[in-house]
């Protein structure tokens, strides 16, 4: 589906290799690690803590890079979502969940770190379409033939076609405007989720639960902001 989008719009210049080849990597650990914590965890839990994190994370990244000061919204905002993924994850839970989904949200922050600077240098369909031509490729080999197979459905290609689009929107969107506003309406995406998951997925969501899912997003406006 990207390919001839890709195609109509090709920009890469060479300065793009090390970014896409960078990004393509946590891209690949972030669908191996995010495969491997929802056959074994609740979406509401893993989800809200993943998504929330990121952007944390990648505060953390930015400003261990450049050198800079938080500031009082940066902090307000962390202590927010810290607050948040408590109450998501409970008082009594083991760690095995949330361990998984602090690797998928480091993943997750790394590649967003990476795309700010790599779709300076590309347009974005075939940045994208190089970004996960690497991971496409790659990921079947962690997979068994059966549940390949099992996979194989239209269902997949509606869901690969959503990602795909969901995130070229994504890449879109930070042309426009900056890492951080993006990030925090795409966090918005923590409550939908937490939300479906009760709905459709019959999981244990309560107003704890939904109440964290809520300040995690605060959380992350709050960083935006500040």
């Amino acid at each position: 589906m990207l390919a001839p989008l890709a195609a109509a719009t090709w920009r890469v210049e060479g300065a793009a290799v090390p970014y896409v080849l960078g990004s393509g990597a946590l891209e690949l650990a972030y669908i191996v690690l995010l495969a491997a914590a929802y056959r074994r965890f609740e979406l509401s839990l893993v989800y809200p803590l993943a998504r929330g994190l990121a952007p944390v994370l990648a505060l953390v990244v930015v400003l261990v890079v450049v050198g800079a000061s938080p500031s009082a919204g940066e902090i307000g905002g962390v202590v927010a979502v810290a607050v948040g993924i408590l109450l998501v994850r409970g008082f009594r839970r083991g760690g095995r969940g949330s361990a998984l989904a602090v690797a998928v949200a480091g993943a997750i922050a790394g590649y967003t770190v990476i795309d700010r600077y790599g779709i300076r240098h590309a347009n974005a369909a075939p940045y994208l379409l190089l970004v996960m031509l690497g991971p496409a490729l790659a990921y079947p080999l962690f997979v068994e033939r059966a549940r390949l197979a099992a996979a194989a459905r239209p269902v997949a290609a509606v869901i690969g076609m959503a990602s795909a689009v969901t995130y070229l929107l994504v890449l879109l969107a930070l042309r426009l405007a900056s890492a951080p506003s993006v990030s925090a309406v795409r966090e918005t995406s923590v409550v939908i989720a937490v939300v479906l998951a009760r709905v459709f997925l019959r999981e244990p969501v309560g107003v704890r639960r939904l109440a964290g899912a809520a300040i995690v997003v605060a959380g992350v406006a709050l960083l935006a902001a500040g």
